[in-house]
C-alpha cells in the first residue's frame, strides 16, 4: 500500500529537522510544502522522506533532507536574496532556495539532470528560477554578483572565482574537504576580511570542473 506522502512529509520535518536542531521557522515551513518526491522516479517516491540521500541517476544524489535544511538554514536567507546554486542536480535544494529568496540561478554540469530539473521546476510552479549547463565551479558571471552562493557539491577547497562572484556583504555555504569526507562552511567577508564558519562534517558528490575534482 502507498504511503501518505504528505504525512510522510510531515513527520519528516518533526522527526529529522526539528529533534536534530533547526530552527529557522521560514526553512521548517518550506520544506513541509516542498514535494521531495516530485524530484525522483516514480519507484522512489515510498523512500522520498526517507533520512538519508537517494540516487538519481550519474552517481548523482538527491541530498538528505536535513542536509538540505542545513544549508539552507546556515545561508540566512532572509527573502529578498540573489543566490548562486552551484549543482542543480535533481532540483529539489533548487526549490526549496527558490521559496527563501528572492531569485536563484542554478547551474549544473550534466545535461539530463539539467533538461529534468528544468522541467520538474516549471511543473511546480517556479518562476523565479533561471538554469544553465555549464560548468558550476566557475560560477555565472553575466548574472553576478550574488548576495548568496550555495555549492552543492564537495569542492577540495576555497572556490575563489565563486567568491569573487559575491556582493561586498555575500556569503557562500560550500562542503569544502576531501573526495569522502568534507565540512560545511560558511565564507562571509567581515571587516574587510573573510572569515570562515563551520557546521559539522558532512559527505557529497565531487564537484568536477575547472575548480573542483579532477575527473
Amino acid at each position: 500500500m502507498a504511503i501518505d506522502l504528505e504525512d510522510a512529509r510531515k513527520r519528516m520535518v518533526a522527526e529529522q529537522l526539528e529533534k536534530r536542531g533547526i530552527r529557522d521557522a521560514r526553512v521548517l515551513e518550506v520544506m513541509r510544502t516542498v514535494p521531495r518526491h516530485r524530484f525522483l522516479p516514480a519507484e522512489l517516491h515510498d523512500h522520498a522522506y526517507d533520512d538519508g540521500p537517494l540516487p538519481i541517476g550519474d552517481s548523482q544524489t538527491i541530498s538528505q533532507p536535513y542536509m538540505v535544511a542545513l544549508m539552507s538554514e546556515v545561508a540566512e536567507l532572509k527573502g529578498d536574496e540573489k543566490v548562486l546554486e552551484v549543482g542543480t542536480g535533481s532540483g529539489y535544494q533548487t526549490a526549496v532556495l527558490a521559496h527563501l529568496a528572492r531569485e536563484v540561478h542554478s547551474v549544473e554540469s550534466i545535461g539530463h539532470l539539467h533538461d529534468r530539473a528544468r522541467v520538474i521546476l516549471h511543473s511546480i510552479g517556479l518562476s523565479n528560477v533561471f538554469l544553465r549547463c555549464g560548468d558550476g565551479s566557475e560560477g555565472w558571471r553575466e548574472h553576478a554578483p550574488f548576495d548568496v552562493v550555495v555549492v552543492t557539491a564537495a569542492m577540495p577547497g576555497i572556490p575563489m572565482p565563486l567568491l569573487q562572484q559575491l556582493t561586498p556583504t555575500g556569503r557562500l555555504v560550500a562542503p569544502i574537504g576531501e573526495d569522502e569526507l568534507q565540512t560545511l562552511v560558511r565564507i562571509s567577508r567581515r571587516t574587510g576580511h573573510w572569515s570562515e564558519e563551520y557546521f559539522g562534517e558532512c559527505r557529497f558528490v565531487k564537484m568536477i570542473g575547472k575548480h573542483g575534482f579532477k575527473e
